[in-house]
């Protein structure tokens, strides 16, 4: 029997989309919320957050922060004002002087080379007391345990990085188009078994709004000036810690954190952007990643159309368009049960699929073009 062109284009989709599936739900049980430990040690931990013009996040972010530790851990809440035009720095003061375990650090002018964030978050790590050093960004929300979780599961993984992605509070209706995608792209493309028995830095991943460290191999590994022009430390910081020949770790944190990484349309846009071309838009993957999400993701819904209009709906291309678009679609739906995401979000998968890949490729033909990319007042060259 001859295949005619969309059927040989939905087999290619629905090969593309099988990848992901299977790859998520067996990643769901190995990406798993660390469970309380049965005893621990007293240990003392630095909470580091970075803060440039953050005035309407940072009070929250320091209370949840002290109000996440237990008896077994010394917290100090260390924050790093890094040029803010705002009262950011005042409201730290303001914390300070009711609490003595947090404290306020001003950063030097910001040396060329270097980006922003990984140049406060070196500084904060240097200016740090205690032996165990977590970032977190000033939009987190620690959840109350979340330390003596959080210290556990580092302990348990032998591991001297961990990290985990918060649950995801999203708002405008890009937020639920994209934002979702930031698990579905790491459980349906990273294996975590390969990632676990191999340093390797082809496995490193992790979520800058998220980062626990041992202090000793931080700085062994060269820490945050290991990657200081980088713009995502959610990818490069593990890359420097397996450079270094230490393993790290993943832990599912949406029970540990929240957060709330943009507030509009345009924010999340931009904010996905500025980082793309160390990840998905990078020189080496921006065509693979197109090839796979596209196909894999977008074309389903695509096909469906094409062929019932076409080929009318009994044809074998319309019933795999639509095993590929089920795909999908029951993969996001165990997403939104198991990392409380918005249904919305699941619903148009392909859609936000279709414009997270716009975003790739906007980042990356401004790399290509030189054009420079602004954030937070200052402005940064795409690799």
């Amino acid at each position: 029997m001859m295949l005619t062109t969309l059927t040989c284009l939905a087999i290619a989709a629905v090969i593309a989309g099988l990848l992901p599936f299977l790859m998520f739900f067996k990643n769901l049980k190995a990406y798993l919320p660390p469970p309380s430990p049965d005893s621990l040690d007293k240990v003392a931990l630095s909470i580091l957050i970075p803060a440039r013009d953050e005035e309407n996040a940072i009070g929250e972010a320091i209370e949840s922060a002290l109000a996440a530790g237990c008896l077994q851990v010394e917290v100090e809440v260390v924050v790093l004002d890094d040029h803010s035009t705002d009262r950011t720095a005042e409201i730290v003061r303001e914390w300070s002087t009711r609490d003595n375990r947090v404290r306020l650090e001003l950063a030097p002018p910001l040396p060329k080379g270097w980006c922003g964030k990984q140049h406060a978050c070196w500084q904060l790590a240097k200016q740090a007391r205690h032996g165990l050093l977590l970032w977190i960004d000033a939009d987190v929300r620690l959840e109350t345990g979340s330390l003596r979780r959080l210290i556990g599961f580092l302990d348990s993984s032998k591991a001297p990085l961990v990290s985990g992605v918060p649950r995801q509070i999203t708002g405008t209706f890009l937020e639920q188009l994209l934002i979702p995608l930031i698990h579905f792209v790491l459980l349906g493309f990273l294996p975590l078994d390969r990632m676990r028995l191999s340093n390797s830095p082809a496995f490193a991943s992790g979520c800058g709004q998220l980062f626990l460290a041992r202090r000793e191999e931080y700085f062994q590994a060269g820490g945050h000036e290991a990657i200081k022009a980088t713009l995502h430390d959610g990818i490069n910081l593990p890359k420097a810690f397996r450079r270094a020949g230490f393993a790290t770790d993943l832990c599912d944190a949406t029970a540990l954190a929240r957060c709330r990484m943009y507030n509009s349309g345009g924010q999340t846009w931009k904010g996905l952007a500025k980082n793309a071309t160390e990840g998905l838009a990078s020189n080496a993957m921006i065509l693979p990643a197109t090839l796979l999400l596209g196909l894999g993701q977008v074309a389903p819904w695509v096909l469906v159309v094409c062929s019932w209009i076409l080929e009318g709906p009994g044809s074998l291309a319309f019933a795999l368009g639509w095993l590929g678009t089920l795909l999908g679609l029951l993969v996001r739906l165990a997403g939104v049960s198991r990392f409380k995401q918005p249904v919305l979000g699941a619903l148009l998968h392909p859609v936000g699929v279709f414009l997270l890949l716009v975003i790739q490729w906007q980042a990356r033909l401004m790399a290509w073009f030189g054009i420079r990319f602004d954030w937070r007042g200052r402005s940064y060259s795409q690799s």
